[in-house]
């Protein structure tokens, strides 16, 4: 039987060597997709004039680039699947396919790839489904790699049919660039030996591939630069040259892919996809490096609000004294826990919330008062939700199945009892919430699987509400085990071990509250059942928890396991479970610590440092000046977006939402580079923008518009002792010592306009404030620079007189995201 097309597509991926950043399938397989397009060389030749091309390639432009950066975040997945993190990789194929998804309407990445070449597009989201599931998630590096060069492949044939030979070639080149600084990227990450493998990897394939005589033929220069980086990073022993060359790679590509091009828009469109596709780095990063601290603080509130249920049950069942004391406990254990600061810090209104309520819930238990004992343990819940979602992100749904997990326990145990209507009413606002996507977990479990979400939702889910009503034990035990083994298997498949723990350590530590409160029913044998069965869990693996605690911290996992057997012993022994439940709780919640400190705790310096080399790397770049001339706010919120990405990954919050919302500021600037705002195929709704995506020139940010103050003049004081100069986005010298008495003058040399504000805490104590615009405190010239004031632009200076001997640390504020500090020391 012949061969169908997806078999010959995979025989001819199978034969390719992989690469990243979409560099695996460029060389090996243009000459089969570019059709009459293509020629029997590597150099194609670039239009006389930019006129005709211009004519006929504008919104078309945008999409061919938003493709580039989808083929390079299929790359990045399948990097991380060779790095040894398939479930991170799994995670962002995922991802890229719920992006794509959503990128509808006529100049959609998703439509318009259907509507070029339906085949293509076909092919193109089958090869990113099994990419996550029969690859990476599967662990079978191999297949990844077939895949994604199917992918891949898809979308570089369409970007040629779509946009032609020479803006499809410059789109390469930009991606090889892009490709160059993955190796940097790892590099930056500690990974030196799998950054000069990339680095290797990437030229060959650069050398075989039709960008290599195009951008030899169109920009000598570039193309040696590119070449000569390329190489130097491919033999270099060190991070530091890894990076160095890497970055250079990236800059002689993006350089010399404009005179491929023969069209400055459309080249600047490709430009900001490639930025955009280094956010996405970033954000693999972030994703590869585990999920933070703020995940454990998070997995403890999902356990709070299971204990805040179990007082609410066992005060509906007259065990006041039991409940007032459950309520009071998880007061108490708040107010010295870890998360207690991080929940005020992260969402104050849910952290006064929280405590609000459950001072209420309390009050409403020793007062018999049920109906306020329903209000505060709803007031309680909800405000932990919010600030599950405020510190755990991206994560929370995983958090959310582990809650659900406890809930659907706690109907088992009402079930047990005889209440078998109160364990359907239960089990159906469960319901409820999953339909209402409580922390976003409908959704993700139905992208993560349609066949689990079907088996959660319609088989078990719904089943075990009606074996619940009739009562039917044997209907019980089947969708019982159903909606728990599905819940778990959805955080196995979107998660990793490490965000896995998290939720096992809050359930497990759930049951062992349960186990109290049946005792304290007067059920012992039942006590000592849950406490077994949790046992049983764990010793079976409970989704990778019991062997990373024990690989984390081996005194914490033995500390976890004798708690646990404390449970079961004290329930067998007729003794007070609740103690011990009590001091289970503390160590799941060290367990889960552990775990996700080992696993890296969301390490921020790598992801932080791509984006602000991002950012430094866009103020000298020729597109920043295109798109601020294209269009002022879409330029203003790219720049904003980024910084709040860099804020983000530095202070390990959201990387993921805040690149996605980045990445949504940059495919404006695509559209916006070649005047097609009002194709835009989302609707942008970002901090600081009015939500419907249009462009406009904007009003305010121009030159005309900042003034300096009293120190700042024209030229450089040849009075002054020392000069330091302002560059795009640095300081030179960033550190510079002087004596008391000397004046230094802060000269503009490039880039946009510049303050000189220094650090409040970062000046010796006794000194006086001192910024341009003459501004009295750090927090006045911040504002200040809002409005315009203290400015430093093109042929000025600011000049200041250092008395006070010590460290002087400042920074310029609209560039402090890329990295402009410096200090000044006077002795």
């Amino acid at each position: 039987m012949a061969p169908n097309r997806r078999q010959v597509l995979a025989a001819s991926a199978a034969a390719l060597a992989g690469g990243l950043a979409g560099c695996g399938a460029q060389g090996e397989t243009q000459s089969n997709t570019t059709g009459e397009a293509g020629t029997d060389d590597d150099t194609t030749a670039t239009p006389d004039d930019g006129s005709d091309a211009a004519a006929s390639i504008d919104v078309e432009a945008a999409v061919a680039a938003e493709w580039n950066a989808m083929r390079a975040r299929v790359w990045d997945a399948y990097a991380l699947g060779v790095a040894g993190a398939p479930g991170a990789g799994a995670a962002v194929a995922q991802s890229v396919f719920a992006r794509f998804e959503r990128s509808s309407g006529e100049y959609g990445a998703h439509e318009m790839l259907e509507s070029t070449d339906e085949a293509a597009y076909e092919e193109f989201e089958e090869a990113l489904g099994e990419l996550r599931t029969a690859g990476l998630g599967a662990g079978n590096v191999e297949r990844a790699r077939e895949e994604a060069v199917i992918a891949d492949e898809q979308l570089a044939s369409a970007q040629r049919a779509l946009v032609g030979e020479p803006l499809a070639n410059a789109l390469d080149a930009q991606l090889f660039g892009v490709a160059a600084a993955d190796a940097g990227m790892l590099a930056a990450a500690g990974d030196s030996e799998g950054a000069t493998t990339v680095a290797e990897d990437v030229l060959v394939r650069f050398e075989e591939a039709p960008a290599h005589g195009a951008l030899e033929s169109a920009d000598g220069d570039s193309y040696e630069a590119f070449e000569g980086a390329l190489e130097a990073a491919a033999g270099a022993s060190d991070a530091d040259t890894v990076s160095e060359e890497a970055t250079a790679a990236l800059e002689a590509a993006l350089a010399g892919s404009y005179a491929v091009a023969g069209v400055e828009h459309a080249a600047g469109a490709g430009h900001m996809a490639a930025l955009q596709a280094r956010g996405w780095d970033a954000a693999a990063l972030a994703g590869a490096a585990g999920p933070s601290t703020g995940y454990a603080h998070a997995a403890s509130l999902t356990l709070y609000r299971a204990r805040a249920y179990d007082a609410h049950w066992l005060a509906a069942r007259g065990e006041t004294d039991t409940a007032a004391t459950m309520a009071g406990d998880v007061f108490a254990h708040f107010e010295g826990a870890r998360a207690h600061e991080a929940l005020e810090e992260a969402d104050a209104e849910a952290y006064e919330g929280f405590e609000a309520g459950l001072s209420d819930l309390r009050a409403a238990i020793e007062d018999g008062n049920s109906a306020g004992v329903d209000e505060a343990v709803a007031a309680v819940d909800e405000h932990l939700v919010a600030g599950i979602e405020a510190l755990a992100g991206e994560y929370s749904a995983l958090l959310e199945a582990g809650f659900f997990r406890a809930r659907f326990g706690d109907a088992l145990e009402l079930y047990e009892r005889g209440e078998s209507d109160a364990a359907a009413s239960l089990a159906q606002s469960l319901f409820g919430r999953f339909e209402a996507n409580e922390l976003d977990l409908h959704e993700s479990v139905e992208e993560t699987s349609e066949e689990l979400y079907a088996d959660f939702e319609e088989e078990h889910l719904s089943g075990l509400v009606t074996a619940f009503e009739d009562a039917d034990d044997d209907g019980v035990d089947t969708h019982y085990e159903g909606v728990q083994s599905t819940l778990l298997s959805f955080a196995e498949q979107a998660g990793s071990v490490t965000t896995v723990s998290g939720v096992e350590g809050g359930y497990m530590a759930a049951r062992g509250f349960d186990a109290a409160a049946v005792d304290a029913l007067g059920d012992d044998n039942r006590a000592q059942s849950i406490a077994r069965g949790a046992f049983e869990h764990f010793e079976a693996g409970a989704g990778g928890f019991h062997e990373a605690v024990e690989e984390a911290d081996a005194e914490t996992y033995e500390a976890f396991e004798a708690a646990l057997g404390a449970i079961a012993t004290a329930a067998g022994n007729g003794g007070d479970v609740y103690p011990e439940s009590t001091t289970f709780n503390g160590e799941a919640l060290s367990a889960i610590y552990a775990v996700v400190g080992a696993g890296g705790g969301g390490t921020t310096e790598a992801p932080a440092s791509v984006l602000q080399s991002t950012f430094a790397h866009f103020e000298k770049a020729r597109v920043h000046e295109l798109i601020e001339d294209a269009d002022h706010t879409a330029y203003a919120t790219f720049e904003a977006q980024l910084e709040a990405a860099i804020t983000a990954a530095s202070e390990g919050g959201d990387v993921a939402a805040a690149v996605e919302s980045y990445a949504d500021a940059t495919l404006w600037t695509q559209f916006a580079l070649v005047d097609a705002v009002e194709e835009l195929p989302i609707s942008l709704r970002l901090p600081g923008t009015t939500g419907d995506g249009g462009g406009g020139e904007g009003d305010s940010g121009g030159g005309s518009d900042l003034s300096g103050g009293p120190d700042v003049v024209e030229g450089v004081p040849e009075d002054a002792d020392h000069v330091v100069d302002m560059t795009a986005v640095a300081f030179d010298p960033e550190e510079l010592t002087v004596s008391a008495g000397d004046t230094v003058a802060f000269a503009h040399r490039a880039g946009e306009p510049h303050n000189v504000v220094a650090y409040e805490d970062e000046i010796p104590g006794e000194a006086e404030y001192w910024s341009s615009g003459g501004f009295d405190s750090e927090s006045a010239a911040r504002e200040g620079w809002e409005h315009g004031e203290g400015a430093v632009q093109s042929g000025q200076s600011y000049v200041h007189t250092f008395e006070t001997t010590g460290e002087h640390g400042y920074f310029c504020t609209p560039h402090e995201a890329a990295g402009m500090v410096a200090t000044i020391v006077v002795e």
